[in-house]
């Protein structure tokens, strides 16, 4: 069930972000780019700091003036009965 949705998310242009290495994901997303024009930068909870960092990197370091930030979505997800919430983000990066 996994792979259909990686496969899905990857057709969609959607990159879920962990807590890998930032410059090593920062490379995946950069040559996702070069074959898409716009890629959705996805984090949850403490994985959101490396959801920014690579996005910082690859429009602002990496590929400066090619690629730019279009929109940030936040949002706040709320667990049935526990009371937990968790945050998540949504970068969408295209070319200029």
């Amino acid at each position: 069930m996994e792979e259909i949705n990686e496969q899905s998310n990857q057709v969609n242009g959607v990159i879920n972000i962990g807590n890998d290495p930032v410059m090593l994901t920062a490379t995946e997303v950069l040559a996702k780019l070069m074959i898409k024009n716009e890629i959705i930068l996805k984090a949850r909870g403490q994985s959101i700091p490396n959801a920014v960092a690579v996005a910082n990197i690859i429009t602002g370091t990496m590929a400066t003036g090619i690629y730019k930030i279009e929109k940030i979505k936040l949002d706040t997800v709320a667990e049935a009965g526990i009371g937990n919430m968790t945050s998540t983000v949504e970068i969408i990066i295209n070319k200029n």
